[in-house]
């Protein structure tokens, strides 16, 4: 039997906003389409000398920094070659106060990525898969007619397909300004060619292979297409030829199973204050994710399977260079913010580029990172998403210092250093309430909008979004 569906506070302005975060799921406005071929980047100065070795005092006040910022509790995996650092702090549950283990099982949104295409490049090595021919070759029922003909694999594993996002459409309530779809198909089995069908029946946002959008109908869509040439379903493939070939043991697709197997922190969705208190999630379908974000994990569990990837240990060295063969997603400004490869993107960091990928769902948000060669690695977890707010004029989100203190963890995970920041004079730390099984007031405090401004937060990670 379903569950109640508690009454969140209204939000009659959102509809904009909404559509761009929860839909499009854009990275940022006016992406240009200037491509860049970044096979295996330079190792920068990771593990240069010995005040880059991993100092576990630091570590732990980097994520006791992010915790006192606002966040519920965070769990976290630090390598350095053979030397490692597993730390937590904060709250599992904040109802009754257990705290967070560093090996916390979780679930990692579209980190999933990374692993489905692994997956799609091992059978491109069998010469199963071409990753420049169409799509509607494997799948013509799926994206059939001109569309078909023109959107390659490759396109849906680097997102330059130009296919509409289906979050929108499978969460309709996200459309009109509220968040009740959340509740009302919590429990919900929905099929891969239901997602794509939302997608599909958008209007294409570009000509295929000329731009960049961020979209998980490419990726339920890559699936379908491991399902065709195997003749199996694509989580089990994606199970056999990546988690247990590298011995993953708390990795898993959970299937139509709301709960999480095995010890896991409870998961609270702030929606940027319109569900306040924030709601526990942790009991979800994931089959509205499937391969785009299903997957649970750990962050020991994700630093292994990284290590292994750009290792070479999971794909021969020609697919593993198409896989960091990047395109240039870039700021309003031109400047280029990340550069997206085949399911895994680099990014900069003080000490070189590293490689991995990000992940949200409701209620929990992942990160993971590696050098180029996989030997220094972080990977984090927590446990309350979309904690941003408003800006008081509603144009925009106000910096929050949890996603500072992350960024600030995650380059002394990764380079033994934090880079001293100027402070933010706008930053306001908002404390969260703490969440409750009564349902929220309908009405929002007077200084806190339910409006929400018609772009993305800045989030730790670089993607954004209900399932990013």
């Amino acid at each position: 039997m379903p569950r109640p569906r508690p009454t969140d506070r209204p939000a009659p302005r959102l509809r904009r906003a909404v559509s761009v975060t929860a839909v499009a799921l854009a990275l940022l406005a006016g992406l240009a389409p200037t491509a860049s071929a970044a096979v295996l980047e330079g190792q920068g100065s990771y593990g240069k000398d010995a005040a880059r070795r991993l100092d576990p005092t630091q570590l732990q006040a980097g994520l006791d920094a992010i915790r006192e910022a606002g966040l519920y509790g965070v769990y976290s995996g630090v390598r350095d070659g053979r030397a490692r650092f597993d730390g937590a702090a904060g709250l599992a549950d904040v109802a009754t106060g257990r705290k967070v283990r560093p090996d916390l099982r979780h679930r990692v949104g579209s980190v999933t990525k990374t692993f489905t295409a692994v997956a799609v490049l091992q059978q491109s090595a069998k010469g199963r898969v071409d990753l420049d021919r169409p799509v509607g070759d494997y799948v013509p029922e799926l994206l059939p007619g001109e569309r078909g003909r023109k959107v390659t694999v490759r396109m849906l594993l680097n997102h330059t397909s130009g296919i509409h996002d289906y979050i929108g459409d499978a969460f309709p309530s996200l459309l009109k300004g509220t968040t009740e779809s959340l509740d009302e198909h919590r429990y919900r089995t929905i099929g891969p060619a239901e997602l794509i069908g939302y997608g599909v029946a958008r209007p294409q946002l570009f000509e295929p292979g000329t731009d960049w959008s961020y979209s998980n109908t490419n990726y339920v869509l890559l699936g379908e297409i491991l399902r065709k040439v195997t003749g199996q379903d694509p989580e089990q493939v994606i199970t056999r030829d990546v988690i247990r070939r590298v011995g993953l043991r708390d990795t898993y697709f959970p299937g139509t199973d709301p709960r999480i197997r095995g010890a896991h922190a409870r998961m609270y969705e702030s929606f940027y204050g319109i569900i306040d208190p924030p709601r526990d999630y942790s009991d979800y379908n994931m089959t509205w994710a499937g391969t785009a974000g299903a997957l649970v994990s750990t962050a020991q569990d994700l630093n292994t399977f990284y290590r292994a990837l750009l290792g070479g240990d999971l794909l021969p060295r020609r697919q593993l260079d198409q896989m960091r063969t990047t395109f240039d997603v870039k700021d309003p400004t031109g400047a280029v913010t990340l550069r997206y490869g085949l399911g895994i993107y680099s990014l900069d960091t003080p000490c070189g580029p590293a490689w991995g990928h990000d992940g949200g769902v409701f209620g929990a948000g992942t990160w993971a990172l590696s050098s180029p060669d996989g030997s220094r690695q972080f990977a984090i977890g927590y446990n309350l998403m979309k904690y941003q707010r408003v800006n008081e004029a509603g144009t925009d989100f106000d910096p929050h210092p949890a996603d500072a203190a992350m960024r600030d963890y995650r380059d002394q995970a990764l380079c033994g250093t934090t880079p001293p920041r100027t402070p933010d004079p706008t930053a306001k730390n908002r404390p969260t309430e703490a969440p409750s099984s009564q349902a929220p007031s309908s009405q929002a405090p007077a200084d806190r909008p339910t409006v929400l401004p018609p772009t993305t937060p800045a989030l730790p990670g670089p993607l954004a979004g209900p399932l990013r």
